[in-house]
């Protein structure tokens, strides 16, 4: 076997390992994240409607890296939210962390304890 197919292997064996980390699917519920259909109903339901890739813009003001196909599959629910990201979509969709959970209803007081 050659060297240059050697290393060929190598970076296919590699490549192979970074995509089964970054492609991991929760097993144990149909979506990734908790707050996707609720960031959804939120952003369409402000006047006027925010579309994805305005969410997206002013998530990159908020320092969070993210873009229109991002903000998509967090709706659909295919991408795992961070707690930073969950922050900023709070702040930038003016609401509650518990709202965007489904925990609370809006102008509701959520209970701590």
């Amino acid at each position: 076997m050659s060297f240059f197919c050697t290393i060929k292997n190598i970076m296919v064996s590699m490549n192979k390992k970074v995509k089964h980390r970054i492609m991991f699917k929760n097993k144990n519920h149909s979506s990734n994240n908790l707050c996707g259909s609720k960031v959804k109903e939120i952003r369409k339901a402000r006047l006027p409607k925010m579309s994805q890739r305005e969410l997206a813009d002013q998530l990159q003001l908020q320092g969070i890296d993210l873009d229109k196909n991002a903000v998509q599959r967090i709706e659909s629910g295919q991408r795992f939210v961070t707690d930073i990201e969950l922050l900023a979509l709070s702040k930038v969709l003016r609401v509650s962390l518990q709202e965007l959970l489904g925990e609370a209803s809006p102008g509701s007081s959520p209970d701590l304890f």
